[in-house]
Parts: structure tokens; C-alpha cells; sequence
């Protein structure tokens, strides 16, 4: 055990960084765990054996209460894009706060509508009315709401493995098992087979946009995918069996985030738009993970599918940890919700525009899409290298700084690496200082989605990391 500790430390060295944090002077860390048994809620879980007490946050970097410095590759669950604390972001809060909190947006102020107009513009034609919420989950719950009441009809499909939100209307179009409570939250929403080119019945090794591809192999020629072809005849198949002639609306993630940075086909939500537009229903591309540059190659995810949407919807990044979400749609879809009152207390906020606003401005002047497309694509490629090395790492597969590593027993069966194995690996590399999450319908997926600030420097470190624990495992294996 100690021999290995001091080998894995030479292997990796973390990069170096010269912010200092605090000193820690909050209760002891055994107090912490007795207030979390006493009087957290037990439905909040918290990562690892020993849960961190993180304390300070630098960019891509956390420090916990002992002053232990960690990498973290998760950004607070793919929220904290442009990087802990960003000193911007910071200011920006810092002014807004000891000017005006909140009057709610009965009275207008000016962050509001500065940050809409700007938002907005980062948006195609006709996308250009905006409604700000606080989560991702009242969002989606909105954007469902108006396809219902642009469209007049109630059906929405979705697709399985998706997540929407935790809400008691989301939870109908969320489609992850752990998050599924015993009550009715089903009405009016169906589900339709995820075009999963690893794990699904089809798929091959040209489906995805990405850098890397899947292992499957297949004879499809130029402009041709036939996995494609199937996926959709089953879209087809469920819009024919389970909906009415005329739908309300058709909700997917551009990536799965929950599910591990699942991709589909190229083409896949093209035809799919199509099909729901045919019967009356609008398209919601939830945006909550892939927007706001993530994707490295577009500001927002479905534009790497070439289609432009009736609604997005906007959280996470969007505010850079910041309680804040939105919905942007067309006027048209936008007006019945006007007909009678829908009113949000905190939605827009000054503070919440105010931190909203510094993000689109870091963002681009700190370069970040340009970062994600760079750095995820140098990742990609070189946790690819361990894919090909190692049995249990089955799948590799994302675009920019939103990658999925999903474990396998062997590569022939794509059996789920058993949880146990799945969390010693993922607590190795937390005790080498790196912080990853984990996703997948079996939890069989790293997620890698970090601040979109991280560096090759952090990369090749990671990677070091990750091998270290992969050639932990196999030792431990044997």
C-alpha cells in the first residue's frame, strides 16, 4: 500500500499554481459529518468514502479544509465553466451586490435587460425572447409547459437516458432509473430508444462527432449510416405506437450529460426535428451541459447538429455556479404563456444578470470555446490511447471539455465494470488529486467536464492520474 502511494506521487507530479488559499476556520471536520447525519436531508449524497470539506475554490483548482490542493474535472457538476472564483465574475457580483440584491422584475432595472438583450445575442433568429428561472429543472419544466400551450396538444417524447430535472413535472421526461421516484410522473410523456452507438443495438465506428470513435466497427459508405437509419425508424416506431397524430413537443439533450456524454448519430436529431415538427410539435434542446461553448467546435450544442430549435433551455455554466437558469424560445411560442400569469420571484435578479453577464464576456475574451475545442480534443485523443491499452476502458467519446470514459468488463460484452471496481478507481484518483464524476444508466461512466480554463499542463496530469489508477486496478485484478 505504501510502496504504491509513494510510486503513484513520483509518476504524477500536479501542476504547479500560486494561489494561496485561507486558512479553514470553520468546525471540525467529525462536526461537519454529525450536523450532514442530523440535519441534511439524506436524498443529498455526497461523493467518495470520506466525503471532501472543500473550502476555497481558484479556477480549476479546489482546496479542502487540511489546505490538500485537488484538480477538479467536474466543475460542481458541469456549472462552474469558467472556472472557480474567476476574479470577473467576482467583481462583477461584488458591484451588483452593494448596489440593488433584488426588487423582483415587476420594476424594471437594468441588469435584466442588459443581460437579455445580450444573451439573446448569442442566439440565431428567430430565438430571441427570453424568461430567466433559477435551475435547470424550472426550466425545462417552463419550456414543457409552453410547447403545451403554443401547441395545444399535451404529448412529449423524450429519449431514455436523458436527463431533465428533478421536478415533479420533469421527472416525466427524465429518463435515468436512480432518479425515478414511485409516483405518477409519467402522464403525457413517452420515451423513445437512446441512438447509443456504443452500448445500442447499433452502431459503428464513423456515427459520432467527435474525435474518437467507437471500437464497433462498420461498412457504412460516405454519408451513409445505417445505424442512424434504425434509430430513427425506431423514433418513428414509438411517434406511430405510443403518441397521438399531433404532439406537443420533443425534448433531448445535443450530448447526454447525466448518461455519461452519450452521442448520437450524425444527422440523428435532424430527422427526429423533422418527424416532431411534422406532427405539430416544437423541439427543446436542453442546453443545461452542452452551452456556452462546451462543445469547443459551437457556442451551443445544437448547432453541432445543424438544426436550430423552438425553445432552449439554459443553466449550469450559464452563471458559473450561480443559482440561475433560462428559457429562450420565438415571440410566437413565448405570447399564450402571457394570456394568463406565470410569475418567477427570483428569475432575473439583478445579482444573478449581473454574474450572467460577466460569464459571456469572460467566456470570449478569456478564449474559452477556442480552450474547449484544444484541450478537450487533446484529451479525447489521449484517453483514447488508454481506451486501446486497457480491457476495462470500453468506450471513450465527447466534443470539447465534455468527455465520457465508459468502463467495461472486456471490450466483446460492454458488460458495466461492476460499481465496486468503478468507485476504487474513481477513489484512487481523487487520492492522486484529481476529482472526476461518474454517470452512465449502471454509474459505469466517468465524466470528465471541467472549468473550461484547464490546460494541457492539467490534462497530462490527469491522464498520469488515470493511467496510475487503471494500472491499480489491473494489479489489483491479478
Amino acid at each position: 500500500q505504501q510502496k504504491w502511494k509513494s510510486s503513484i506521487s513520483t509518476q504524477a507530479k500536479m501542476p504547479p499554481c500560486d494561489f494561496v488559499p485561507e486558512k479553514y476556520d470553520s468546525y471540525p471536520y467529525e462536526r461537519m459529518l454529525k450536523i450532514r447525519e442530523k440535519h441534511v436531508s439524506p436524498s443529498l449524497r455526497t461523493y467518495y468514502k470520506k466525503p471532501l470539506l472543500l473550502h476555497q475554490g481558484h479556477m480549476q483548482w479546489l482546496f479542502d479544509h487540511e489546505g490538500q490542493r485537488y484538480l477538479d474535472l467536474f466543475a460542481g457538476i458541469v456549472t462552474v465553466g469558467v472556472g472557480h472564483c474567476h476574479p470577473k465574475v467576482t467583481m462583477a457580483a461584488q458591484k451588483q451586490l452593494a448596489r440593488l440584491w433584488h426588487t423582483t422584475n415587476i420594476y424594471m432595472h437594468p441588469s435584466i435587460h442588459e443581460y437579455a438583450e445580450k444573451l439573446t445575442s448569442f442566439l440565431p433568429d428567430p430565438l430571441k425572447v427570453v424568461y430567466l428561472t433559477n435551475s435547470g429543472s424550472e426550466a425545462n419544466d417552463l419550456a414543457v409547459l409552453m410547447a403545451r400551450l403554443y401547441t395545444r396538444n399535451f404529448d412529449i417524447i423524450s429519449l431514455r437516458g436523458g436527463y431533465h430535472g428533478g421536478s415533479a413535472c420533469t421527472l416525466g421526461v427524465t429518463s435515468v432509473g436512480l432518479y425515478k421516484h414511485s409516483v405518477a410522473s409519467r402522464f403525457g410523456c413517452s420515451t423513445t430508444m437512446l441512438p447509443d452507438v456504443f452500448r445500442g443495438p447499433w452502431g459503428g465506428s464513423h456515427c459520432r462527432d467527435s474525435p474518437v470513435q467507437t471500437v464497433r466497427k462498420c461498412s457504412c459508405a460516405e454519408g451513409i449510416c445505417h445505424a442512424n437509419n434504425r434509430y430513427i425508424e425506431q423514433f418513428k416506431d414509438t411517434l406511430n405506437t405510443s403518441l397521438p397524430k399531433t404532439i406537443a413537443g420533443f425534448i433531448a439533450e445535443p450530448i447526454q450529460g447525466v448518461n455519461g456524454a452519450v452521442q448520437y448519430p450524425r444527422n440523428f436529431l435532424k430527422e427526429a426535428y423533422r418527424l416532431v415538427r411534422e406532427r405539430g410539435g416544437v423541439c427543446i434542446s436542453d442546453e443545461i451541459q452542452t452551452g456556452f461553448g462546451r462543445t469547443g467546435s459551437h457556442f451551443w450544442g445544437f448547432q453541432t447538429h445543424d438544426v436550430v430549435p423552438d425553445i432552449v433551455t439554459l443553466a449550469k455554466t450559464i452563471g458559473n455556479g450561480f443559482p440561475m437558469a433560462a428559457v429562450v424560445t420565438t415571440k410566437e411560442i413565448a405570447s399564450p404563456l402571457a394570456q394568463n400569469l406565470h410569475f418567477n420571484t427570483f428569475g432575473g435578479n439583478p445579482l444573478a444578470c449581473a454574474a450572467g453577464s460577466a460569464v459571456l464576456d469572460v467566456i470570449e475574451e478569456d478564449g474559452l470555446q477556442k480552450n474547449c475545442e484544444d484541450v478537450g480534443t487533446y484529451m479525447l485523443l489521449e484517453l483514447a490511447k488508454l481506451r486501446d491499452k486497457f480491457e476495462i476502458v470500453g468506450d471513450v467519446r465527447g466534443k470539447g471539455l465534455m468527455i465520457g470514459v465508459e468502463m467495461v468488463t472486456d471490450k466483446d460484452s460492454r458488460q458495466p465494470l461492476p460499481a465496486e471496481e468503478m468507485n476504487q478507481i474513481w477513489e484512487d484518483c481523487k487520492d492522486m488529486g484529481v476529482l472526476i464524476g461518474k454517470g452512465g444508466l449502471y454509474g459505469q461512466t466517468f465524466r470528465i467536464k471541467p472549468p473550461m480554463c484547464i490546460t494541457k499542463k492539467d490534462v497530462n496530469f490527469a491522464m498520469e492520474v488515470f493511467h496510475s489508477a487503471l494500472e491499480r486496478h489491473m494489479e489489483r485484478a491479478a
